[in-house]
């Protein structure tokens, strides 16, 4: 997703009201007021115009009461960045960011009694909340980030302009605006041009803006997987020299960055592009070690393509309309980072890598601890990379009510996650083997739905819980009490549920071969 240096093409014809400039930029002029309800459709208006309006016409009430309310206090106020681009796009708005010349603690005045509610998480850095209806804004003060030489905090200095306000955004697609309440479309930058081109440009030049805040080298990666945009040449260059400033980032935006781009529609650009640039070496390393030196003899495929592609296909088997699933992606995508540490040439021909699942799952933890993510979150995905292999160990036989208990019980909640993790890592182009392999998966989620007919199967227990086995045993809680249940549950396991007397009687013949049971 990397566009080439050549001229670049014809400019793009801009709605009315927009015109260029003798640079190609488009210069901001006012826009007829955008009537309620709104007319029908006119040939001249070009499609992106047409859904700016249809979207302006739907939080008209919103946008055009809030910009009244500051105009007559005195104070500018443009929507900008993420809304515009996004009803340019034809994309869903359902937050609302606004820009003006007024200092934070106007904007808390202005907001308190128009919003529901109101919240100054974000003073410090020019930005007060509100929400009104199911509508969230954020109203920031015209602003610079700066991020000094070594330091993990942008230094924040507010300003007055709003075209200087907008050269400092990380994108052109984000650097255009609304003003209002006139509705005025200001797009210094072409932002517009480069949306028609699907392309992403940074307004001033590129090291510069990565200078300001490195995050915005991440954010190029996730708008390519987000919006399946190129990236403008220039911007590759310089996030590949500039990849190392990425470590003056905190660990948390680097998490967030990466979390959005994973769950976004099309995660291999951003990926590539981490990769390409260098960048994942220092947010992601395991990623580019994946790249294994493919033998002389192709005696293993291509693990990095390999991940890739099962990430897709995990995509793929997420419920039509439902949310993206990170745990399910982001074990997809760390499957197999086990396996440059274990990877072994074998005496007789071929390639190993035994316990590469075990191995990744510690550095998927690692990884995902060094990120600051919820403990909850790591151990989900940890544990779906120490599964994945659990299938193939027990071959394509018939799986006994036993294996399929062992199987059931070891996923525990994320068994659904591990279905589709374990059929997306089938990538052989051989046809016979992947059918072969569907089918034998196909049979042991028939198996689990029979013997879920038979027995509880989500949630197995011992026949006996601990006040039956000291009541049976005569002894106190303690050790003796966990190892019994621990042979119970193993029982269960093994031989599915038990009577009760054939339970005891067990239990008995266990406790006649334990030490403590000759005191």
């Amino acid at each position: 997703m990397v566009a080439s240096r050549r001229a670049v093409p014809d400019q793009p014809a801009l709605p009315p009201g927009v015109r260029r400039g003798g640079s190609g930029a488009a210069r901001a002029v006012p826009l007829p007021p955008v009537p309620a309800p709104p007319p029908p459709p006119r040939a001249d208006l070009s499609a992106a115009q047409r859904r700016l309006i249809t979207e302006l016409m739907r939080l008209a009430p919103v946008v055009d009461e809030l910009g009244q309310r500051f105009t007559a206090a005195g104070h500018s106020l443009a929507l900008v960045g993420g809304p515009v681009r996004d009803a340019l796009l034809g994309r869903p708005v359902s937050d609302l960011d606004f820009a003006t010349d007024a200092r934070p603690e106007r904007i808390a005045t202005l907001l308190k009694g128009w919003a529901d509610a109101w919240w100054e998480v974000g003073a410090a850095f020019g930005t007060i909340g509100g929400r009104k209806g199911e509508l969230v804004v954020e109203v920031t003060t015209y602003r610079d980030e700066i991020y000094r030489s070594g330091s993990r905090k942008p230094e924040v200095t507010f300003g007055d302009s709003l075209e200087h306000d907008l050269v400092r955004r990380d994108f052109s697609i984000n650097a255009m605006a609304l003003t209002l309440p006139d509705k005025t479309f200001v797009d210094p930058h072409d932002g517009l041009g480069d949306i028609a081109r699907r392309l992403l440009r940074t307004p001033a030049r590129p090291e510069d803006s990565f200078s300001d805040d490195p995050l915005r080298m991440l954010r190029a990666a996730r708008f390519a997987a987000q919006l399946d945009f190129e990236v403008d040449a220039d911007v590759v260059d310089a996030m590949r020299s500039m990849a190392e400033r990425i470590t003056i980032v905190s660990a948390e935006r680097i998490r967030d960055e990466l979390v959005k781009l994973i769950c976004a529609p099309h995660p291999r650009n951003g990926l590539r592009l981490l990769v390409e640039t260098g960048l994942a070496q220092h947010v992601l390393p395991e990623l580019p070690r994946l790249k294994l030196e493919i033998d002389e003899h192709h005696r293993h495929k291509d693990v990095y393509e390999h991940t890739l592609t099962v990430l897709e296909q995990a995509i793929d088997l997420e419920e039509p309309g439902s949310e993206p699933d990170f745990v399910l992606r982001f074990a997809a995508l760390m499957h197999d980072v086990g396996k440059p540490a274990t990877r072994r040439f074998e005496p007789a021909g071929g390639v190993s890598f035994h316990h590469h699942e075990v191995v990744g799952a510690k550095l998927t933890a690692a990884r995902m601890r060094a990120l600051h993510f919820p403990k909850q979150v790591i151990e989900e995905v940890s544990r779906l990379v120490e599964l994945h292999l659990r299938f193939h160990g027990y071959g394509t036989g018939e799986w006994t009510d036993s294996a399929v208990r062992r199987y059931v019980t070891d996923a525990g909640p994320l068994l659904d996650r591990l279905h589709k993790l374990t059929r997306s890592d089938s990538t052989t182009r051989n046809r016979r083997k992947a059918e072969r392999l569907a089918a034998a998966y196909d049979h042991l989620e028939e198996r689990i739905a029979q013997l879920r007919e038979q027995e509880q199967l989500d949630s197995v227990r011992p026949d006996l819980d601990g006040n039956a086995i000291m009541a049976l045993l005569g002894v106190p809680p303690g050790p003796v009490v966990g190892r019994a249940w621990a042979f119970l549950k193993e029982l269960r396991l093994d031989r599915g549920p038990l009577p009760r007397e054939e339970a005891e009687a067990e239990l008995r013949r266990w406790w006649a071969d334990q030490p403590e049971s000759a005191g």
